[in-house]
């Protein structure tokens, strides 16, 4: 193996000995466990710890697994379960619009893509599962910000700007935190040519069982196909849908009086 590659298995050790001890381990004992010298695996530890995979507890310097991991699985977890209970119903918002469907989640500040289902019209949106793009002028990055807090958005701002991609792109923070009051008002987000010309598409909000928002839906197409009377019904479809996922998810409306309990 190249040194890179040995670099890199010697650290994923790291997290098996910590995982295995279910308990802090002190420097010598991680380089027993794993035949290493103690200034090998002091340097790993520290990389690790820098980037918050490992943390070191201050009053008996032993080590443990750090939060970072706990937050990273969280991510693959709700991303995993959100795509599989969302993928009935974002298969059926195709078939019937005909237009590409996206789920994302928020994660690093950016819009992930972590589902996608495409039309098979000739003019198609060019994106992929794994995919990142920028929150502040996407719809479902858009639909994710206004249902977050105000120190996350000054956070995603703080860390990856407002850049212009089009002339209909929102760079002012003023203006963004007006807009996001508008799509917490109305209950979807629409982006309107403001990450790539003649793109236009509907988002929505989807809620795990406390009522977090925790992804969004959306419906994207050529602004040619998404207007009139078929952009209103692409909307109310979209609406409906992050509803269904929500509810599939254990969400349920305390406003909804039709519900009946006992």
């Amino acid at each position: 193996m190249g040194s890179g590659i040995q670099s890199v298995a010697r650290a994923l050790s790291v997290f098996d000995v910590l995982a295995q001890a279910r308990t802090e381990l002190p420097l010598h004992e991680i380089a027993e466990r794993l035949m290493l010298p103690k200034s090998t695996v002091h340097g790993l530890i520290s990389t690790l710890k820098d980037f918050g995979y490992v943390e070191q507890n201050p009053f008996t310097s032993k080590y443990k697994l750090g939060l970072r991991l706990f937050e990273m699985g969280s991510i693959v977890a709700l991303g995993w379960d959100v795509r599989t209970v969302a993928a009935p119903f974002i298969q059926n918002l195709l078939d019937e619009m005909h237009e590409t469907v996206h789920l994302v989640i928020l994660d690093k500040n950016e819009v992930l893509y972590i589902d996608k289902r495409e039309t098979s019209e000739s003019l198609r949106i060019a994106s992929q599962v794994g995919m990142r793009l920028p929150a502040h002028c996407t719809g479902v990055g858009k639909v994710l910000l206004a249902y977050n807090s105000t120190a996350k958005l000054e956070e995603v701002i703080a860390e990856k700007g407002l850049q212009g991609y089009t002339k209909s792109t929102i760079t002012s923070q003023g203006d963004l935190t007006k807009h996001l009051q508008v799509i917490r008002e109305c209950g979807y987000a629409i982006d309107n040519e403001e990450y790539m010309d003649s793109l236009k598409c509907v988002a929505a909000p989807i809620r795990e069982q406390g009522g977090k928002v925790v992804s969004a839906i959306s419906l994207s197409g050529p602004i040619s196909r998404m207007q009139g009377d078929r952009f209103e019904k692409a909307i109310e479809l979209v609406t409906q849908t992050a509803v269904k996922i929500s509810n599939a998810l254990g969400y349920r409306d305390p406003s909804d009086k039709s519900r009946k309990f006992g």
